[in-house]
């Protein structure tokens, strides 16, 4: 089962990364958390990598039904935008929020997921076209 929404841009890794962020910001996201991991495994395990960046992103109002639906779903929270290079192309990848529903089995949150689907996929399509 596909876990995730993805796209590949042209363009630089800053520019991609000032791109997603705009676009997460254009529909209700804020940035909670965010892990540079090559730079994490460079300095704890001085190994080299791509460009890798996990962005925790997050919706308050669609948290909020999220966690009314099922205190528990704080364990997948926030949704987790990727922005990695392969090659020559940047690479954006959103986890699907119907993974959500896939693991929880509470049909309450189908809405919820459905909904941020919807803002992520709009995000994602931002992305791809500015960068076409």
């Amino acid at each position: 089962m596909p876990y995730d929404h993805t796209i590949k841009v042209a363009g630089t890794f800053d520019e991609t990364m000032e791109a997603v962020r705009h676009a997460l910001a254009d529909q209700g996201f804020g940035i909670l958390t965010e892990i540079d991991v090559r730079a994490t495994l460079k300095a704890k395990l001085d190994h080299d990598m791509e460009p890798y960046l996990i962005l925790g992103a997050c919706n308050p109002p669609l948290a909020r039904q999220a966690l009314d639906a099922d205190r528990s779903i704080g364990l997948l929270l926030p949704c987790n935008v990727v922005v990695r290079t392969e090659g020559d192309q940047v690479i954006v990848q959103a986890i699907d929020p119907a993974t959500t529903v896939t693991l929880t089995g509470v049909d309450a949150m189908a809405p919820v997921a459905d909904e941020a689907a919807r803002r992520l996929d709009a995000a994602l399509a931002t992305v791809a076209e500015g960068s076409a």
